[in-house]
């Protein structure tokens, strides 16, 4: 009689989405990106927020950045407070980063450990509609940003300086970052899953654009400088045979640029949301990267206000992009990107 009660209370538990799919239909589940700017602190009423979105939506699983665990272990406090709600959710104490899972983890682990606020990555393993996951939270380094130098901001101190345009160096000065380390580490174990027959997903908040979005299509668009490059990060996933969920569910750089930041927020003053105030900054700098076979992403949408910022004042959203717009405060300055996975 016990076993058979904790079998149902674990039924229960699993993912509806998971329960309902089919051999027809397939199997689906949803992972949300989300920087929280500082778990919500910067905003007022921003912590309620977060917990009032995740109700709405209830993700399967959410990778976020910027936990600082100001006031306590940040996600056992999400975890207790969205149990009181009717949600439960997994995790396990990180920094920087942090993870929710709608199903029990079998193991976690530091992949890129915190240090000197140089960015962190986190790994928990589970298991999802049959299949072994291996999950990814990241946000990487903040610091020798690049991009931002080709807007004329020096990306270690954010002063004016003359726009930066010649690839080598770009290249050079943004290889002076933490980042190329974070991901290396990441693409070393993420081997280890393949070898081991996992799904492999990674969210994170990666402060570097895409090789897929500064192309010749946007050389002269949203203060480019004319400059067409292969961001790194985004390319050594690339060439692991990773995919970027919103490039593949979007694949026009023109008509789904995709920015997620800065992000508007109408409760918050434009200055205070833009490091480039007499640039257009707004870029793509948020993901969902998968790999693993008979899994596909099919639907990716953005997560936060119908608005960016540049040259320090609100722009509308400006495309036709699927957009879920907040039920009310909105605690961020970046905007969340929510995926829909279907395994065969």
């Amino acid at each position: 009689m016990r076993k058979t009660i904790v079998m149902l209370l674990a039924i229960m538990l699993l993912p509806l989405t998971c329960l309902a799919g089919g051999k027809k239909q397939g199997k689906t589940f949803t992972v949300l990106q989300w920087n929280i700017w500082q778990e919500g602190t910067m905003v007022k009423g921003g912590y309620e927020a977060i917990l009032n979105e995740l109700e709405r939506l209830r993700p399967d699983y959410v990778t976020f950045s910027e936990v600082r665990n100001y006031r306590d272990d940040f996600i056992a406090r999400v975890c207790k407070d969205m149990a009181k709600r009717g949600v439960v959710y997994y995790g396990f104490r990180s920094d920087d980063t942090g993870l929710l899972s709608s199903t029990p983890i079998t193991a976690h682990k530091t992949v890129f450990p915190l240090k000197d606020d140089h960015g962190s990555i986190y790994k928990l393993e589970t298991k999802v509609c049959g299949r072994k996951l291996a999950l990814y939270t990241s946000h990487l380094d903040y610091l020798n940003d690049t991009y931002y130098e080709v807007r004329g901001v020096d990306g270690n101190t954010f002063k004016e300086m003359e726009p930066l345009t010649d690839v080598d160096e770009i290249l050079r000065r943004n290889a002076l970052s933490m980042r190329d380390k974070a991901i290396a580490n990441f693409l070393k174990e993420a081997k280890r899953d393949h070898e081991r027959g996992f799904i492999t997903i990674i969210g994170g908040d990666f402060n570097e654009p895409s090789v897929q979005d500064w192309t010749e299509q946007t050389r002269n668009m949203y203060d480019h400088h004319g400059v067409v490059i292969a961001w790194p990060q985004t390319t050594a996933l690339i060439k692991a045979g990773f995919n970027d969920c919103y490039r593949t569910v979007h694949p026009n750089v023109l008509t789904h640029p995709g920015f997620t930041f800065p992000s508007d927020n109408p409760d918050v003053d434009p200055r205070k949301l833009t490091w480039a105030p007499k640039s257009d900054e707004r870029d793509r700098i948020d993901y969902l990267f998968f790999r693993g076979k008979g899994i596909k992403v099919t639907e990716c949408k953005l997560f936060g206000p119908e608005g960016n910022i540049a040259y320090a004042k609100r722009v509308p959203l400006g495309t036709d992009e699927p957009i879920i717009t907040p039920l009310a405060t909105w605690p961020t300055d970046h905007k969340g990107v929510l995926a829909t996975f279907v395994v065969e």
